[in-house]
């Protein structure tokens, strides 16, 4: 599977949770490098999801805005599916 339908699958379901703001950031010349690749707010809750194939590797500035998400308090993860984003929000009590 590609990151693009992982991408679209993980948006589609992320746009039946109650409560959901969610966008594709999409990259490029006007885009931030190493923003996630779908941002959401949950009921307030700000969460970030780089999409990866189980292949795919992180870039140090990827992994870095992570980092810096979790530190500000946000929700920030490496996933690589919508089973994935259900436990995280499980996690944070976002279900």
């Amino acid at each position: 599977m590609s990151e693009k339908s992982i991408v679209t699958k993980v948006l589609r379901y992320l746009k039946t949770v109650p409560g959901c703001f969610c966008w594709k950031e999409h990259g490029g010349m006007y885009g931030t490098a190493g923003i996630p690749d779908i941002i959401a707010c949950v009921n307030g809750r700000f969460l970030a999801f780089e999409i990866k194939t189980p292949s795919g590797k992180t870039t140090k500035l990827q992994e870095a805005t992570i980092r810096k998400i979790l530190n500000a308090g946000g929700v920030a993860a490496v996933v690589h599916s919508v089973d994935e984003v259900k436990v995280i929000l499980e996690k944070h009590g976002l279900l």
